[in-house]
């Protein structure tokens, strides 16, 4: 197979895929996996798509499907440290506070200083870690997503509805100011949704990348959160109250 024609096949599989993992793509083309990494590397440079640990993922705007937890945690990962730090300081002793799921609220994880506050997430990994460092840690029931290794359902959502959260930190896929915030998935949606309704103050923690784009479902308005995010936000949205760059 030409050169041109194995980087074509791979931005093919990217887009229908959302994202493609190096080990995939040396089956489906048959090809080394020096080879595969070379043409990522070319494909990234000229920004048809984004190289990730292990693999690649789509720049498409319109995102139809999640990527795995494993191919988003080192994108843009020194963007997400300091928004995640930011984010952390934010947090008060004695609040009780919604983690959503994501690669990017897990990054609030490292850096909080808190005392007597009391966590609730959908997440298994936040669970692991904010019960590591001594934290009160509840979690709902519902029906584990593998992609997001987030907890989605009517279970979820009925348990969330219990809660007055003083303050909840969600990601987001994607971000403009008619659709707002937006998932792929409709019961993750739903969640996302549930705990925005009884959250006091509401904060979407999220790089740049994610402005511009559209998802299936919307889970909140524009103007309902705070939005966390990093200097290199689209111009158009620095005029917005409810924008914080850090």
């Amino acid at each position: 197979m030409l050169t041109e024609e194995r980087k074509s096949q791979i931005l093919k599989l990217v887009e229908q895929n959302g994202g493609v993992s190096v080990q995939e793509l040396m089956v489906l083309l048959n090809a080394s996996e020096s080879t595969i990494r070379r043409d990522l590397n070319d494909l990234d440079k000229r920004e048809l798509l984004i190289k990730v640990h292990g693999g690649a993922v789509s720049v498409s705007k319109n995102i139809t499907a999640d990527s795995s937890v494993s191919s988003r945690t080192d994108l843009n990962r020194e963007k997400k440290k300091r928004i995640g730090r930011y984010a952390a300081s934010l947090i008060e002793d004695g609040d009780l506070i919604y983690l959503d799921a994501g690669t990017t609220t897990g990054f609030i994880i490292d850096y909080l200083s808190c005392k007597n506050t009391v966590f609730v997430t959908n997440a298994i990994m936040h669970a692991r870690k904010l019960c590591s460092l001594g934290y009160q840690v509840y979690m709902p029931g519902g029906m584990l997503k593998e992609q997001t290794e987030a907890l989605t359902g009517t279970q979820t959502c009925e348990y969330l509805a219990r809660f007055h959260f003083t303050k909840g930190f969600f990601g987001t896929n994607g971000i403009t100011v008619k659709e707002g915030f937006t998932t792929p998935d409709i019961q993750e949606g739903t969640v996302k949704e549930t705990a925005v309704k009884h959250t006091g103050q509401c904060f979407v923690v999220c790089d740049s990348s994610k402005f511009d784009r559209v998802s299936s479902v919307t889970f909140a308005d524009f103007s309902r959160a705070s939005i966390i995010t990093d200097e290199t936000v689209p111009a158009v949205y620095r005029k917005y109250d409810n924008l914080i760059i850090v």
